[in-house]
């Protein structure tokens, strides 16, 4: 079986053309596994939000090119749908949309023995992100973010 990321960045590369034919944005592919079953995941996004029509017709396109491919072994359920509110930050374009607002993290490895940070995203860079807290700004590197995404405000 290929690998997770292999296959991610194999369907990124078929998704990609198709989503940028219709002026969307790709914003995330996965690869996972929940229970029994596999599931290729399409995130796609558009100015003003993605329809269900959008989404169908990504999925019609992709098929056709993941069956010609065949490069998945593994019975899977493919999914494309919007990122929807508790969008993954991973991108420098997620990033640099989500300057000045509200993010929450959680972290691979702990700083002061805590994992999880709700704070404003102050800036960014391919190493790090800097997140402004009550009391300090906190450095954070980005291979440490197991999660980063825009807390959810009620």
């Amino acid at each position: 079986m290929a690998k997770r990321a292999e296959i991610e960045a194999r369907t990124e590369k078929l998704v990609l053309p198709i989503v940028e034919e219709n002026q969307f944005e790709l914003v995330d592919v996965e690869y996972v596994k929940e229970g029994a079953n596999w599931y290729l995941r399409v995130y796609v996004d558009k100015e003003g939000g993605i329809a269900i029509d959008d989404c169908v017709l990504v999925s019609r396109e992709l098929e056709k090119h993941l069956d010609e491919e065949d490069f998945i072994k593994d019975p899977y359920i493919l999914e494309v749908s919007s990122p929807g509110l508790l969008r993954p930050l991973k991108k420098d374009k997620d990033f640099e949309r989500n300057l000045g607002k509200m993010i929450e993290i959680k972290l691979f490895q702990g700083i002061n023995k805590q994992k999880e940070f709700e704070g404003i995203l102050k800036s960014y860079d391919s190493e790090q992100i800097v997140l402004e807290l009550e009391e300090e700004e906190l450095e954070i590197k980005r291979s440490n973010l197991a999660l980063c995404r825009l807390a959810f405000e009620f």
